[in-house]
């Protein structure tokens, strides 16, 4: 199938001009002014900017095993409708990916049902139990990267003996960062607001610990390691260090944590994800973090749940926060028209940096994968949960007016997304 994208903004080369784009099987092959094929689906997108497709390297589609939360057909197409066109999936499913044979079940429901690219990570340690090591050999050839995320590597020796494997099979270690130790049944930032609230706090400490432990690893092994959802200013700091003496080290952060903070909370599930929100300063760290290059990557941590687990408030309620449908818009509204970070820069860390250090993703360049979004950047709408293709609901934007909404998404040449109002 051929289409003409036309008279849209194109983010190429890293900045945007006025281009058509011509995709034929598959490729963009073909950008420039006034572009002409007969044969081509001709789509005007005037007023619009077309981006590369976004890339989260942080995602819960929940499939195999939780599939009511979640699953790779809702999720991906949740995905795609968010701008979207690869996604790294965590291995949090029963069964857990810590072997082929496991890491088959996932595969085949991904090569069914996926709309977009589906990159699944293997476990670092058997059913994520933190006492044995997973089949990283043999799992190597068809995942992103190792992770035990929902859980942190508690064992030095284990996570030591992981970076050597993964170093050995040229894959990076995506590290959930949490020392069980210091949680002490925490469910909130142990701030503020929890101590007005009477709730049970999770400490800054609990994750920038181990952080500071798999540094000090990498620079032993010469691994490398990517750090999942950053959320304390001591953890920033650390990371930034570390890369100013040369660490193979990288991390993300999640919208949520650069536009919320603890003084944000309400009595309600939707409020409650892990790490949690922390400190207004906590927040101020990341965004200073995305401004000097210190934070790589936004990830959503798109973690759907049912409505049942998310309506017992903040101390019963599961982790996790559905994001991946708005998570462009509530940055593009809150960050980058206030003039907090530039649409260039929000393009970084929601393809470039991820595509760079991941091998995931394309560029809008001839001879490239069509993997593109377009958005109206000028459309403003109110996010409703009800509208998610995503099973899941629980979001604190619920009922937020912002602006940029997707008009169309394309991967690998496919229209996997249009907006039926278009």
């Amino acid at each position: 199938m051929k289409y003409l994208l036309t008279n849209a903004k194109v983010y190429t080369d890293g900045g945007f001009s006025e281009t058509d784009v011509l995709v034929d099987r598959g490729v963009v092959v073909a950008l420039g002014e006034n572009l002409q094929c007969d044969e081509a689906t001709i789509l005007n997108f005037s007023g619009c900017v077309i981006f590369p497709g976004f890339v989260d390297v942080h995602v819960h589609f929940r499939e195999p095993g939780f599939s009511y939360k979640e699953t790779i057909e809702t999720g991906s197409k949740a995905a795609a409708r968010g701008g979207y066109t690869a996604v790294c999936t965590m291995p949090n499913l029963k069964p857990v990916p810590d072997s082929v044979q496991h890491l088959k079940e996932q595969l085949d429901i991904i090569h069914k049902d996926a709309v977009i690219k589906v990159y699944p990570y293997g476990s670092i340690t058997v059913g994520q139990m933190g006492e044995e090591m997973s089949d990283l050999e043999g799992m190597a050839k068809d995942v992103i990267a190792f992770s035990d995320d929902g859980r942190g590597v508690q064992s030095r020796e284990m996570m030591k003996d992981a970076m050597l494997r993964s170093k050995a099979l040229g894959k990076m270690i995506v590290a959930h960062c949490e020392d069980n130790s210091l949680l002490r049944g925490g469910y909130i930032h142990d701030g503020e607001y929890a101590k007005a609230h009477n709730h049970k706090g999770i400490c800054s400490e609990s994750e920038y610990g181990p952080i500071i432990r798999d540094i000090e690893l990498v620079e032993e092994t010469g691994c490398s390691y990517h750090v999942c959802h950053v959320s304390a200013k001591e953890s920033i700091d650390a990371i930034r260090q570390a890369k100013k003496r040369g660490v193979d080290i990288t991390c993300e952060t999640g919208p949520h944590y650069l536009v919320l903070d603890d003084s944000c909370l309400q009595e309600d599930g939707r409020f409650k994800m892990n790490p949690p929100l922390r400190d207004k300063s906590d927040r101020q760290a990341l965004i200073e973090g995305i401004l000097d290059g210190t934070v790589d990557v936004i990830a959503t941590d798109h973690a759907p749940h049912s409505a049942e687990e998310k309506s017992k408030g903040l101390e019963g309620s599961a982790m996790g926060i559905t994001g991946i449908e708005t998570a462009f818009s509530i940055l593009y509204t809150k960050l980058v028209k206030p003039g907090v970070i530039t649409l260039q820069k929000l393009v970084e860390l929601l393809n470039t940096n991820a595509r760079k250090r991941f091998g995931i993703g394309s560029e809008i360049k001839v001879g490239e994968s069509a993997d593109l979004t377009v958005f109206d950047l000028d459309c403003e709408y109110t996010i409703n949960p009800e509208e998610f293709i995503s099973k899941g609901k629980a979001t604190p934007f619920k009922g937020e007016k912002v602006f940029g909404k997707c008009r169309l998404t394309m991967c690998n040449g496919k229209i996997v997304w249009q907006d039926d109002n278009e």
